[in-house]
């Protein structure tokens, strides 16, 4: 027996880890999600077209649910330049459309394949009930403050579910109706007719 110390083996070059890995696991995810729905999602499929083993799935997400909401939420992940245009109603009729944009683009087929099955999977619900809480709150309350500052709404109307009316009116309409995209009259239905009242009746509105 040799008594030169047992070296570490070395991982195989070009094998990825880490965040790369991660990444490659999540691409594979949303290119499934995209061409077959969330139906069709399996761990098998992910891992093949990641070019890794169950495995290295599981021991990041669960079960397929979390991977699928993990997937989407990478995709829609990025700097989000929020409008200033000096009016409350502008500015989150701007937000609404771009997230309409949004959800009616390639990747927001993810999202409508992922509420289409949200009732026949008990796990999908929870992990997106999890992930939606906030509905992009922080977004919303910027916009607010600076309404409030502006003196355009009560500074009562800071409120995570008061801001976020907004856009779960409209996540609402896709669940709901099952459609691929929101006419804007509806858009402007949601801000004129319900957030912008209930943001202005909080408290003592200003004159």
């Amino acid at each position: 027996m040799s008594d030169q110390p047992t070296r570490p083996s070395r991982p195989e070059v070009g094998r990825r880890r880490g965040a790369e890995l991660e990444q490659a696991i999540l691409q594979a995810a949303a290119d499934v999600l995209i061409e077959s729905g969330y139906t069709a999602l399996t761990m098998d499929k992910v891992a093949a077209r990641a070019g890794t083993n169950k495995n290295a799935i599981y021991r990041r997400w669960p079960n397929r649910a979390a991977l699928a909401v993990a997937a989407y939420r990478g995709l829609a992940r990025a700097d989000v330049q929020l409008p200033d245009t000096g009016r409350l109603r502008d500015d989150a009729l701007e937000l609404l459309r771009r997230a309409n944009s949004t959800w009616s683009s390639p990747y927001g087929e993810i999202l409508r394949s992922l509420l289409a099955s949200v009732g026949d999977d008990p796990e999908l619900r929870a992990q997106i009930n999890e992930h939606a809480n906030d509905g992009g709150s922080g977004i919303w309350l910027t916009l607010l403050g600076r309404a409030v500052a502006r003196g355009e709404a009560p500074p009562e109307a800071l409120h995570p579910r008061v801001a976020t009316t907004a856009i779960a009116l409209l996540r609402n309409e896709y669940v709901t109706r099952e459609i691929p995209f929101v006419p804007d009259n509806v858009l402007v239905e949601i801000v004129d007719e319900v957030y912008l009242p209930l943001v202005r009746g909080r408290g003592s509105a200003p004159a």
